[in-house]
């Protein structure tokens, strides 16, 4: 190769170079909007959700209340405002933070897993695997006793990973194709939706309180179960950040992650039971709710591209921040009724996966 050829060689390669640290700046500051906007919104709405209820409580109340609260270590017995906030309130909303936050995680880490933005745990039977479980465990005959707060996550853990692993054997003996992920899901979905119809069946006497518990609801949530929920989010998503690197490399191909020294079928296994730990706590205690973790990590993925170390913290602080927002929704558009969250969250959720399957359905053909 001639001196100028080499020398054009080098240019385009500088060209190249400085192309990708200047996308790279863009992502960065894309997420540093993100999360700045984000974290702004969920503080302020979080302190607004304080406010509503029977008991009224007015803003500049809330926020005085929430600093007394953090100073002092616990609520003033004495004041109304902080106990209502502290024991009602402020449980219910952390609940949904962590929630809209871990859905929106293991979606992202779905989709990488399955290489298809298509796929969420509300579609891929995670969700209905863990929903039936906790149905089974609270209303077929078993007397939990002390041992319910244990039992409920844990056979939410183990319907979850059944389901998805279920799932992903279906989709592989199927072919393998993106799409048959999607359709073992639906038929997993569909067996353990009858399932569960057939267990409330044999309870008719507690059928309202499970109707809105498969509804999805943030109703009577206490520092107890949100504690667990917390525990049960947080520890998962900072695992999957972890590992986003290697994410990254399997939307390369298996084959290719192979190649660059990834044991694929180790990742997957570890994945999965990250996805089902995450989502099973999420549903243990408020229910169904779908399409966060298919609506979310197709947002933020538009905007910041497929890098999951940022497409992590991004999906986690969008989706709290969403889930945050619809359950405002819900508290204050039929006071003092409330509707159920699950059932909102889908009829966003349900046009938005049209579009998808309209705009990505050639992509992912069969």
């Amino acid at each position: 190769m001639s001196s100028e050829s080499q020398s054009t060689a080098n240019m385009g390669l500088e060209d190249v170079s400085r192309s990708t640290r200047w996308k790279k700046k863009r992502a960065n500051e894309k997420l540093a909007a993100i999360l700045a906007v984000g974290v702004v919104g969920i503080i302020i709405l979080y302190i607004y959700s304080l406010t509503l209820g029977a008991y009224h409580i007015s803003f500049q109340d809330s926020a005085k209340d929430i600093w007394n609260i953090i100073t002092n270590l616990g609520p003033d017995e004495n004041v109304m405002d902080e106990k209502v906030i502290f024991y009602l309130r402020m449980p219910r909303s952390l609940m949904a933070l962590c929630v809209g936050a871990g859905l929106a995680v293991a979606g992202a880490v779905m989709q990488a897993l399955i290489r298809n933005p298509l796929v969420d745990p509300y579609l891929t039977g995670v969700s209905s695997g863990a929903s039936f479980m906790v149905v089974l465990v609270t209303l077929g005959g078993f007397n939990l006793g002390m041992a319910a707060t244990a039992a409920v996550p844990l056979a939410a853990i183990i319907g979850a990973i059944v389901a998805f692993g279920a799932t992903m054997f279906i989709a592989e003996v199927a072919g393998g194709r993106t799409m048959n992920y999607v359709l073992a899901g639906v038929i997993i979905s569909t067996g353990l939706s009858s399932a569960i119809t057939l267990v409330t069946y044999f309870n008719v006497d507690n059928y309202e309180s499970v109707t809105k518990w498969l509804f999805g609801s943030f109703m009577d949530q206490g520092w107890e179960n949100t504690l667990v929920v917390i525990m049960g989010t947080v520890i998962p998503m900072i695992v999957a950040f972890c590992f986003s690197k290697k994410l990254n490399i399997m939307l390369l191909g298996e084959e290719q992650a192979q190649y660059l020294g990834i044991d694929v079928k180790v990742l997957k296994r570890m994945m999965l039971v990250l996805i089902a730990i995450l989502t099973a706590f999420c549903v243990a205690y408020c229910g169904v709710i779908g399409f966060v973790g298919l609506i979310v990590p197709h947002v933020c993925r538009m905007i910041l591209g497929g890098d999951h170390r940022l497409l992590i913290p991004a999906s986690a602080v969008v989706g709290a921040l969403v889930m945050l927002i619809a359950d405002i929704f819900c508290k204050t558009i039929i006071e003092p009724s409330e509707l159920p969250i699950g059932a909102v969250v889908a009829v966003i959720g349900v046009p938005f996966f049209l579009f998808l399957m309209v705009k990505e359905g050639k992509r992912y053909a069969m």
